[in-house]
């Protein structure tokens, strides 16, 4: 079925799914997962976890560099993203909150560029732990660059997108012994205001990073 008729038929109410193929069962038993399957990546889903105690230490520069790449950096010639993004807009700026300044992550020149010559960490949410980690990212979606999404659907997509990056930051931490949470209760406004951004711009979660307290 092609995606216009598809369209058309949603449009109508009118979609629907096709008979199941082989005989349905109210439970398939599935085999356990393989997590010590060679490669990195099923170590690091082992190891996944929300961490709230950190320990004030910075981060070195490299481990930085690395860990801004694997969030969302550009892993092919063509500068697509470690990160999927609905129509390539990569409407998600990365914002890494340092003691020294707040920085936006630059994937094309794999550079931080000086957003707010401040240390924003205490406004990147309202728990006492953000305020000495030595790194708090905000993602940022930049309503500039969806111009050909509709607008009813920007905020899940752009949603979906800050979730694939920061899954992305969760496991390299799982993987490189840091920790790290996500978080969704701050102070968005508070948050805009102190990294100066625009109209368009809009504040969607922050994550905290670094060693485990």
């Amino acid at each position: 079925m092609s995606t216009l008729t598809k369209l058309v038929l949603g449009a109508m109410g009118a979609l629907r799914p096709a008979p199941a193929l082989g005989d349905s069962t109210r439970r398939l038993e599935l085999p356990p997962a393989q997590r010590d399957q060679p490669g990195a990546l099923m170590q690091a889903l082992s190891l996944r976890c929300s961490t709230r105690a950190f320990r004030p230490d910075p981060l070195p520069r490299q481990m930085l560099a690395n860990l801004l790449w694997a969030a969302d950096g550009v892993n092919r010639e063509d500068g697509r993203r470690t990160a999927p993004s609905a129509l390539g807009v990569n409407e998600i700026v990365v914002v890494a909150a340092l003691p020294e300044g707040a920085y936006a992550y630059d994937p094309a020149a794999h550079a931080l560029n000086l957003l707010a010559a401040a240390d924003i960490r205490r406004v990147t949410g309202y728990q006492d732990f953000v305020d000495e980690a030595p790194l708090d990212l905000v993602f940022v979606a930049d309503h500039d660059r969806m111009s050909h999404i509709p607008v009813t659907q920007r905020e899940g997509f752009a949603y979906v997108a800050a979730g694939a990056i920061s899954q992305n930051v969760s496991l390299y931490c799982a993987a490189n012994g840091l920790a790290t949470v996500l978080r969704a209760w701050i102070d968005r406004e508070a948050i805009a205001r102190a990294l100066g951004l625009g109209m368009s711009q809009h504040v969607l979660l922050s994550q905290t990073v670094g060693h485990p307290g």
